[in-house]
């Protein structure tokens, strides 16, 4: 892959000399001019393009086209440029990986499966016919069909601004474009060994074993990996961060070992790593502002410069190839999203969706097409008509998507974990409390994870994060130490909320007591809820005289959320929440099953109900029709006992509290909660705590009719 583009570039060259206009003047090479042309060209060709009603990123191909080799010849793509614009189609595939839960992947594998064969197969068909009735013979015309199968999801950033990823009919299409492109590379290898006389045994016994293995152990060992270096290193952002970066090339470059197109092994790399990797997190940002402001501009802009709108004008049978090869890239494609569309129960605008993520030819046509001529299996008319549906379908495929996405966004269907939010809780996204959430910061090593966790709750209701550090006064000097380290700690917090791009008013107080700082900053503030760190137990003092929690349970008007986190936040892979038959109608449980969803959705993590019966009244199941849908296990007898046996040390265990402990020398908590606390497993807990005097639950009441 890493010379097709410079083969490519040598051929349009020889192609057409009289209408190449890079000979007007030689192109730049000073590295600052360069990368200033390069920015300016990120920065206004898609607010120009905007304007004009085009998805931006059609403007970075055209300007790609106009400063190329074969424009106007202001830059030549060397090296560097071919360097950032692989760099930019794996990141954008990479990108892709992360946006597709496994959840709704297996979901929707049916329909990721016959997508995936019929805009295979289609293409496949049609396209062989069309080329072998141009006189090309059937090995020829079955790789240019192959071109035709594969795609690139070039209008990815469109879907993503549109708010539409893990819809059903992107994670449908995503994974149809992972079957396809790999098909379509099979194709590609077995044409050419075809070709050379070498397709033997030995070659299937290779290739498709290495494959299988290749998949599972990406998507079952980045995982395993990932988790293990976030719990180990999970403090240190910037390591995170390379760690991501360093799984991505690590995977493409092993998929290349075996043969494989390395954007295959970035999508899977994406899919592997996402469960660890909170949507709304400053991680996920990090990597999406890199990724769709630098690395995926520098693909478009280098896929541009490969194209040569003049050579169609040197020869008129180029004008025939190339028609009939945009035009079976176009019918080829709309024939397989429309019927599947159809049989899917998609409208319309849906089927357009797939269609238009579906159509774009770029990275892996050209990468194919290439080789064919390294191995003269296809002659200079071939690759000129590439070239031209190249140029055609990017162009028509972010436009397409963009028109037919906004309709889409309205009517279409929902990913299953939405549909499941919506009908489990009664409360629709937009009825959620926009939270002004109070985040006492005080240690290094566990503010993290409390921060993390209201982040999560801060973006999705577009809140506002008040983390608060509060140094006690005893009567006595106010050391320097202490007002340098209150802000050291607020200044990370205020940190990592700009680096999740989201509100944070950071507060540093002087207070009589912890407790009393952080009622009076909630009260002070109007914040509506309060996330607070627990060790895990109390000691008898703390049951007799009451803790700063202690205090802060019995004396707080609004909820609170009293977490104990044993691993890093991101890394959990299961959340539950239990039930008792007493609980399915109130307000309190409806409001922890919301919260619960969220979590999990956002963790990419599992939820799952733990029914607790007496042994006497053991029943098999749930008669509620509004929490059918989500997997239930059942404890019968001993709580304590029970929900550890089921249990493991990545999950979240969240639990609801309504603050009646008042007995003196008993945990405010409860035994039940310290029990699970104290247990060598180390659970993750998340106590939501509901005041009995609590004024929203009223306004909910209205809310969830």
């Amino acid at each position: 892959m890493e010379n097709f583009a410079s083969i490519s570039s040598t051929i349009w060259q020889s192609l057409i000399p009289s209408l190449n206009f890079s000979g007007l003047s030689a192109p730049i090479k000073d590295p600052v001019t360069v990368f200033l042309i390069i920015m300016a060209i990120m920065l206004v060709a898609p607010l120009l393009f905007e304007r004009l009603r085009l998805p931006g990123i059609v403007g970075l191909i055209i300007a790609g086209v106009i400063i190329g080799p074969n424009g106007l010849g202001l830059l030549a793509r060397d090296n560097t440029i071919i360097l950032l614009g692989t760099v930019g189609l794996l990141f954008l595939m990479f990108m892709a990986g992360l946006e597709t839960s496994l959840d709704d992947l297996k979901y929707n594998a049916d329909k990721a499966l016959i997508f995936g064969f019929a805009t295979f197969a289609v293409p496949m068909v049609v396209g062989t016919v069309a080329m072998m009735l141009l006189g090309y013979n059937l090995l020829a015309a079955i790789l240019v069909a192959s071109c035709f199968a594969s795609h690139t999801l070039l209008a990815l950033p469109v879907v993503s601004k549109l708010g539409i990823m893990r819809t059903s009919v992107v994670t449908t299409t995503l994974g149809g474009t992972l079957i396809t492109n790999v098909l379509a590379l099979l194709v590609l290898a077995v044409v050419v060994k075809a070709h050379q006389g070498n397709l033997t045994l030995n070659f299937w016994l290779f290739l498709i074993p290495s494959l299988v293995i290749y998949t599972l152990a990406i998507l079952w060992g980045v995982p395993k990996i990932g988790g293990w270096f976030f719990r180990r290193f999970g403090h240190d952002e910037g390591a995170e961060f390379i760690f991501v970066v360093a799984t991505l090339f690590v995977a493409s470059y092993i998929a290349q070992l075996i043969e494989i197109e390395p954007i295959i092994g970035a999508f899977l790399a994406g899919i592997g790593i996402t469960q660890l990797i909170p949507q709304l997190s400053p991680l996920m940002n990090r990597i999406q502002f890199i990724g769709n402001t630098l690395f995926v501009p520098f693909f478009l802009i280098s896929v541009g410069m490969l194209v040569n709108p003049w050579i169609l004008l040197q020869e008129p049978q180029s004008l025939l190839v190339s028609g009939v090869m945009i035009f079976v890239a176009i019918i080829a494609k709309f024939i397989p999203a429309w019927g599947s569309g159809k049989l899917f129960g998609f409208n319309f605008a849906e089927s357009m969706v797939m269609f238009g993520l579906s159509v774009a030819q770029a990275a892996s046509t050209l990468a194919a097409i290439t080789v064919a001529y390294q191995i003269e299996l296809v002659d200079q008319l071939t690759v000129n008509g590439t070239i031209a549906m190249i140029l055609v379908t990017c162009i028509a495929s972010p436009w397409v998507t963009n028109r037919w996405g906004n309709k889409s966004k309205s009517q279409g269907t929902k990913s299953p974990n939405q549909d499941i939010q919506k009908e489990s809780t009664g409360i629709k996204p937009n009825q959620l409390p926009r939270y002004r959430i109070v985040v006492p910061v005080a240690n290094p090593h566990t503010e993290a994870n409390l921060l993390q966790l209201a982040l999560i709750l801060v973006k999705k209701t577009g809140g506002t994060l008040l983390p608060l550090h509060i140094i006690v006064d005893h009567q006595g000097e106010i050391l320097p130490s202490a007002k340098t380290q209150q802000q050291q700690l607020l200044d990370t917090a205020e940190t990592i909320a700009h680096a999740a791009v989201a509100q944070v008013e950071p507060i540093g107080r002087l207070d009589d007591s912890i407790d009393k700082g952080i009622l009076r900053t909630a009260f002070e503030h109007n914040a509506n809820l309060i996330i607070c760190g627990w060790k895990g137990f109390a000691t008898y003092r703390d049951n007799f005289f009451g803790s700063a929690i202690d205090n802060v349970v019995r004396r707080s008007t609004i909820p609170l959320l009293i977490t104990r986190f044993t691993h890093p936040i991101q890394t959990t892979k299961r959340v539950f929440l239990p039930i008792l038959e007493t609980d399915l109608t109130s307000l309190t449980f409806l409001r922890t099953l919301a919260l619960s969803k969220i979590l999990a959705n956002e963790l990419k993590a599992s939820l799952r109900l733990l029914q607790v019966f007496p042994s006497r009244n053991f029943v098999t199941d749930l008669q509620i029709p509004e929490i059918v849908d989500i997997p239930k296990d059942q404890i019968q007898g001993n709580f304590v006992q029970g929900i550890l046996k089921i249990l493991q040390p990545d999950d979240l265990l969240i639990l609801t509290h309504n603050g009646d402990s008042t007995i003196p020398g008993l945990p405010i908590l409860g035994i039940t909660t310290e029990s699970i606390a104290r247990n060598p497993k180390q659970i993750s807990l998340i106590i939501f705590h509901f005041p009995r005097q609590i004024s929203f639950l009223e306004d909910d009441a209205t809310q969830l009719e």
